[in-house]
């Protein structure tokens, strides 16, 4: 045997949505219902677990076997469950990890890492559209697995039950255990159609890193998290006290109802979005504004992340499955799940450590006595409940302006270069290059610098008037009438950047409109069998399915592709030069935050998390800073010249520096 294509159907009380596959399956009633299998693409068998059939001897030695290929589609579900379920029958094997209990991801391979790096959706059902396989998904699935895998609501008519065994339905259970075949079948008819374009062996070793750190996860402090819920209620339930006193409102939350009380008080709006409250502060009266100050307290999302935290947390206080390799399909970097740590809010407080005490001792009083706003305290503290074990520290280490150091690179941009290769200081330089004025004159707290940092925040990748507004421009004092000739500066100031642009651009488009391959700054494009490739320096490639010449919304011929647009649904995308500079930059930074967690690892240093550039690392008192920093900033080969750095901190609990 050599692979094993396969696919679980699964029973938990837990919702696996919010808590992720590794709490759901530690959940007491968890069991693998169908264990749908292939051996080396040949006939599909489903064996009925939950109806008392026994797993073949040849596939149990298979799981166990780093020898044999695994396959799966989301192949981490199938991993963790069947980790779970083979600890439950009390089996111990040579694959088996004694550090984190799960099987060893080395000899597991997954359908929807391959389809992502293909630009394919990443659903098993819409990827097997887009790739034409032959074996389309039942579509009764859905409603199936509601059926069967998830608790049910107790009805007279069901008999107060609150679960679906296959005696309740042994009609819909044979339907459910052909639906679990042809999801076997659709993956293995997905890959045969993938198999010209296979994914670089350096991309599943990244994926088994991927996973090693999903299961290794990182600790919780549960009391922090716990404290911080019963606190927000606490604000809340006040908060809305407050309002209805003020407002004499039944319902100040109702959005119908503000709008309603403050037109009657003389301030009319369409919207109590947050960008509409923020501008409605600038005006509004001491008593208005304090009420809408309040509900933007009340309307803050962020200390939703203690729920899921608590949600997600496993028997053993840590919570895992928190990244998704290969999550943005189009560059590779990785997305957030479940906590969504890619997002998570920017600390500012100077007495940290004493908010996260208060909070932690109940002390509800003081944070209210002490702080402006204790919903505010708390977005800020969440952060801090990510905690290394005991007698361990975490050293968080990122890459200095790593995506501006990629495309100074890249572009030959000299001047930049030469920044980076001294003092580092990007947002003074690029103003002193814009304006003519000597870097000395350029202030930490200067207007000039201001300006330098949101050009270079907002117009490396093309943007104009319209990004620097996004980026916050008109906020930080810029007028209007300075918004184009600051496009105009930063654009004469980095010629070899627009020259990049649009030479990629010239590159791309010939190689859809002429089928052919083409290179330019060393980034090759090609047109083949339906797809344009960009390969970058690593030999990673990205791809852009169905690409072909179309309009743009100006009118202007530009090149298109098929994707998960921002609608989140497939469909038609336009591109041109500074939107595939975008995603090669992002691409080759997330392949350098590859290359260093790799080398991290190497050396035997435990990777608990990583945010966009920065790598979270849970090491023992020994361990410096200095050398994480050392080995993270080391240049990899296939981008020689390129001048990284790497700076680092110590911390008790994690937190911006």
């Amino acid at each position: 045997m050599r692979a094993l294509y396969l696919d679980l159907e699964t029973y938990s009380s837990a919702d696996l949505s919010k808590c992720g596959v590794y709490r759901y399956s530690e959940s007491p009633d968890f069991e693998i219902l169908l264990f749908g299998y292939s051996i080396d693409g040949g006939e599909v068998r489903v064996i009925d677990l939950a109806s008392g059939e026994i797993l073949p001897k040849e596939i149990w030695e298979a799981l166990i076997n780093e020898n044999v290929i695994k396959w799966a589609h989301n192949a981490q579900f199938e991993r963790v469950c069947l980790s779970r379920w083979l600890e439950h029958q009390s089996i111990t094997f040579a694959s088996w990890d004694k550090k984190s209990r799960f099987l060893n991801p080395v000899a597991w391979r997954c359908t929807m890492v391959w389809s992502a790096y293909l630009g394919l959706p990443l659903s098993l059902e819409e990827a097997a559209i887009v790739t034409g396989a032959e074996k389309k998904k039942l579509s009764e699935g859905k409603e199936l697995i509601r059926f069967f895998c998830s608790p049910c609501k107790p009805t007279k008519a069901n008999g107060g039950r609150t679960r679906n065994l296959p005696s309740h339905a042994p009609d819909k259970w044979e339907r459910f255990k052909a639906y679990n075949a042809r999801d076997v079948e659709t993956e293995m008819a997905i890959a045969s159609k993938l198999l010209k374009f296979p994914i670089p062996e350096d991309e599943w070793k990244y994926y088994r890193l991927d996973q090693e750190i999903n299961d290794r996860g990182i600790q919780l402090d549960i009391d922090l998290v716990r404290e911080a819920i019963r606190c927000d209620e606490q604000s809340k339930e006040e908060l809305t006290r407050t309002m209805r006193e003020i407002t004499d409102l039944e319902n100040p939350n109702s959005v119908v109802q503000m709008k309603a009380w403050l037109g009657e008080n003389g301030l009319e709006t369409t919207s109590l979005g947050k960008e509409a409250v923020k501008e409605l502060l600038k005006t509004a009266p001491e008593e208005l504004a304090d009420v809408l100050t309040m509900r933007q307290s009340l309307a803050k999302s962020s200390v939703k992340k203690y729920t899921a935290m608590e949600k997600a947390i496993c028997k053993d206080g840590r919570v895992r499955g928190l990244l998704q390799f290969y999550g943005a399909n189009r560059t590779g970097r990785f997305a957030g799940r479940l906590v969504q740590v890619q997002n998570l809010p920017q600390n500012h407080l100077p007495d940290l450590a004493q908010a996260r005490s208060l909070l932690k001792m109940g002390n509800f009083d003081a944070l209210e006595m002490l702080y402006d706003s204790v919903p505010a305290v708390l977005s800020e503290l969440i952060r801090t409940a990510f905690v290394p074990k005991p007698d361990f520290k975490f050293i968080v280490s990122d890459f200095s302006a790593i995506e501006a150091r990629v495309i100074a690179w890249l572009a030959g941009e000299s001047w930049r270069n030469e920044v980076f290769a001294t003092h580092g200081k990007i947002y003074e330089a690029s103003a002193s290059q814009m304006f003519r004025i000597p870097i000395e004159e350029i202030t930490k707290g200067s207007p000039l610098r201001q300006k330098g940092k949101i050009a270079e925040l907002a117009l490396g990748y093309g943007g104009s008037v319209g990004a620097l507004k996004t980026m916050g421009a008109l906020e930080m004092g810029l007028t209007e009438e300075e918004l184009q000739p600051l496009v105009t500066a930063w654009r004469t100031a980095n010629p070899n950047i627009v020259r990049l642009w649009w030479d990629v651009d010239h590159a791309a488009t010939t190689a859809v409109r002429e089928r052919t391959n083409t290179q330019t700054h060393g980034i090759r494009f090609e047109y083949r069998s339906g797809f344009l490739f960009i390969t970058l320096p690593s030999d990673r490639r990205l791809a852009y399915v169905k690409p072909k010449m179309g309009l743009n919304h100006f009118g202007s011929e530009t090149v298109t592709y098929e994707g998960v647009g921002a609608t989140k649904k497939w469909e038609r995308i336009e591109s041109y030069g500074p939107k595939f500079v975008e995603n090669i930059v992002q691409a080759i930074s997330r392949d350098i935050l590859c290359y260093a967690m790799r080398r991290l690892n190497s050396i035997g240093l435990s990777i608990v998390m990583h945010v966009h550039d920065e790598v979270v690392i849970e090491a023992s008192e020994d361990v410096s800073t200095e050398m994480v920093c050392s080995y993270m900033g080391e240049t990899p080969s296939w981008v020689k010249g390129l001048l990284l750095r790497a700076d680092g901190y110590e911390c008790q609990f994690y937190k911006k520096d």
